[in-house]
């Protein structure tokens, strides 16, 4: 577990463009242009890692798999790659493209069996996304529901999952701060690292996710607020890594 908070800018690609969604609807998306230059951008800005997701996979109407191995290769930093990762083809070819870790997130609550025997084989390479309404969990896109969050986390614990990425889906896209309290839930009843997802909007934002570090929060996904300007990846990374 790291000491001190990862950064991971997100590129979120819908049709071969990089766009932020408002609370994970399709059809809300604000578009940022070329994926492969967003991701080259964050990695110049001094960016560890990169958050990169196949919203269209997600979805369920089609890919971006070419496009994601590009990028892949485009880099030199790590890259968390998710979206649409529900079987051994789709696992087998996010794994393939060299990126450090896939990010499973339907699959975890439809087929659990599936989803213990990757954790069993592929270990820290693989974190499960618990994507919440209020404790509920959301699949398929976050269009359907999966579950009761807490129940969901202690199969994975029992499973011995590595890592989860929690994001509050009312507060992602939405520039309207984390959910604070969800993540010090999480944490109190696992002691896997958690990424936060959602609601980043401020560097005030970044510190207090930062003073969760020691009860398990290990990093902090960045999306909405990088595109539009809330604040540069430099000014948090100078932050986060005490530079600032």
């Amino acid at each position: 577990m790291s000491d001190y908070l990862e950064l991971l800018p997100a590129v979120d690609i819908t049709e071969g463009r990089a766009v932020q969604l408002a609370q994970g609807v399709a059809g809300s998306e604000r578009v940022y242009g070329d994926p492969v230059a967003a991701a080259r951008r964050w990695q110049d800005a001094g960016a560890e890692w990169l958050h990169l997701v196949d919203l269209d996979a997600a979805f369920g109407r089609g890919t971006n798999r070419e496009l994601q191995a590009e990028i892949v290769g485009a880099l030199d930093i790590k890259v968390e790659m998710s979206g649409g990762i529900r079987d051994d083809e789709s696992l087998e070819a996010a794994l393939a493209t060299g990126c450090t870790r896939v990010n499973i997130g339907t699959a975890a609550l439809e087929q659990p069996e599936w989803c213990a025997k990757v954790i069993a084989e592929h270990g820290d390479r693989v974190a499960i996304g618990l994507d919440v309404r209020g404790r509920t969990l959301a699949a398929r896109g976050w269009t359907r529901e999966g579950g009761d969050l807490y129940d969901v986390l202690a199969r994975l614990d029992s499973e011995g999952c590595a890592r989860y990425v929690v994001t509050d889906v009312n507060k992602d896209g939405m520039l309207a701060g984390p959910n604070l309290q969800l993540l010090r839930d999480v944490c109190a009843v696992t002691s896997a690292p958690v990424v936060a997802s959602g609601g980043v909007t401020t560097l005030d934002d970044i510190r207090a996710l930062m003073d969760l570090v020691p009860i398990g929060v290990e990093g902090a996904i960045a999306g909405t607020a990088l595109y539009e300007g809330r604040f540069t990846l430099e000014d948090a990374l100078a932050l986060t890594q005490g530079r600032a």
